[in-house]
């Protein structure tokens, strides 16, 4: 299943502050889980911006993990502020989900 892309666009910060949710992931594992979910246009062109953006509003920090083999990676986890902001989002996008769905089922008389 693949996503319009302006939903994918509106509802990526959400899904990506989910995955961290469940604990710390560098960015490859993130996109991995959300292409698993249907999110499978995500490029680290546009993954990593997000991130960098979340850490600036304080909803996600990352610690650098050194390899034995191979380049460090940045591991991400999600602030007690991201928390918050994931529920307030997800509370936002089920009212935006339930007035869509009344729209649709509710036949309309007057304006």
């Amino acid at each position: 299943m693949e996503f319009d892309q302006e939903l994918t666009r509106a509802a990526l910060q959400q899904a990506v502050l989910g995955v961290l949710s469940h604990g710390e992931r560098h960015g490859y594992a993130i996109a991995e889980v959300l292409r698993h979910h249907g999110f499978t246009r995500i490029k680290g062109g546009t993954l990593y911006p997000l991130l960098k953006r979340l850490e600036d509003q304080g909803f996600v920090e990352h610690v650098w993990h050194h390899e034995q083999a191979g380049p460090g990676r940045k591991q991400f986890t999600l602030t007690e502020r991201g928390r918050d902001e994931l529920k307030r989002s997800a509370t936002a996008w089920q009212r935006m989900s339930q007035a869509l769905t009344q729209i649709r089922n509710t036949r309309q008389d007057q304006p």
